[in-house]
């Protein structure tokens, strides 16, 4: 009788152990923000073009404002020193995709962005954007102030 009795406590501490054992929670994604002017309001950084970081020295940051839908890029991907260019932006739900696809115009007659861009995540410190036209041209931007040394400040 005693083993039996040794039996079914040891067993019922083996079945309270492993009922106690949790399984590791796999971290959860950052929660998905709607693509509103608001929600993209503010500066950002691109951190990766195409898959790849930016060649050291090289960048691009733009400020986003929510008031009046304007941005300002600065970059310096095609000049020697810090390109400043200003301009309008536009949210839509493409019809035929039903995804939200930022656009944007130049200040001064200068035209619309190369590219429509289909915004494929938003969160609130990432966001990726992906060109409308070639899948293949992906900006990878995320939130970070724009150093005023840039700004020219």
């Amino acid at each position: 009788m005693k083993k039996l009795v040794k039996l079914l406590v040891v067993g019922a501490l083996m079945f309270v152990g492993f009922a106690c054992e949790q399984p590791t929670a796999e971290p959860s994604a950052p929660p998905q923000l709607e693509v509103t002017p608001n929600n993209i309001s503010g500066s950002w950084s691109l951190t990766k073009w195409n898959g790849a970081p930016l060649a050291h020295g090289l960048y691009v940051y733009i400020d986003f404002v929510r008031s009046d839908r304007t941005y300002t890029l600065y970059q310096n991907i095609d000049s020697f020193g810090t390109r400043t260019l200003t301009g309008r932006y536009y949210i839509y739900i493409d019809e035929e995709l039903g995804v939200p696809v930022l656009r944007g115009d130049y200040d001064h007659g200068s035209g619309e962005w190369n590219h429509r861009y289909i915004v494929q995540s938003l969160t609130a410190t990432e966001m990726i954007l992906v060109a409308k036209d070639n899948a293949e041209d992906v900006c990878q931007y995320t939130r970070k102030e724009i150093p005023s040394e840039i700004r020219g400040e």
